[in-house]
């Protein structure tokens, strides 16, 4: 019997689940320890319809939880990468992203959109005047295309479901 022994090889989890900060850890962050309401927005109607047109398929949620704090606004998101869900947390305030975190990460790939170098990009990102595209160009990774696609939809989603609680006229597409 052939027995082989790997000496210095690294150990890579089979299923490349990472939880970097749980939601709970995450606001506490965001808000500074200070408490938030939590508030409930029904998924229906032309929201239903926009969040679908963002994601490219429904969000299969009849509500969604989301934090508010003296016009800050926490969402917890997930949209799957390749295969598997990747969960985010994002911060609007007045209509632009102020936080943005990769909480979980369960694809094999792509996990580098955690890292600063790329979450920054969105820092201060809202909604061009037409239409529900970002306000500027993200810069893509090599290697991690269909999970930078995927913040990249979360980010405009967090920014569209920010808009429907705090209407601004900005890419306005209804109220509660």
């Amino acid at each position: 019997m052939l027995s082989i022994l790997l000496i210095g090889a690294p150990l890579v989890p089979v299923s490349g689940r990472e939880d970097y900060l749980s939601p709970e850890e995450f606001l506490q962050q965001v808000f500074s320890g200070r408490s938030a309401a939590i508030n409930k927005l029904w998924i229906k109607g032309e929201l239903k319809e926009n969040i679908s047109k963002i994601l490219g398929h429904d969000l299969n949620l009849l509500r969604i939880s989301y934090w508010e704090l003296e016009g800050r606004t926490a969402w917890i998101l997930e949209e799957v990468g390749k295969e598997q869900p990747i969960t985010m947390g994002f911060v609007v305030y007045e209509d632009k992203i102020e936080n943005m975190a990769v909480l979980a990460f369960r694809e094999s790939r792509g996990w580098e959109i955690r890292y600063p170098f790329f979450t920054d990009q969105f820092l201060g990102a809202g909604f061009l005047r037409e239409g529900m595209e970002l306000d500027r160009n993200i810069d893509g990774i090599s290697g991690a295309t269909l999970s930078v696609n995927a913040a990249t939809r979360l980010a405009r989603l967090s920014l569209l479901l920010h808009n429907f609680v705090h209407p601004s006229g900005v890419g306005q597409v209804g109220h509660r």
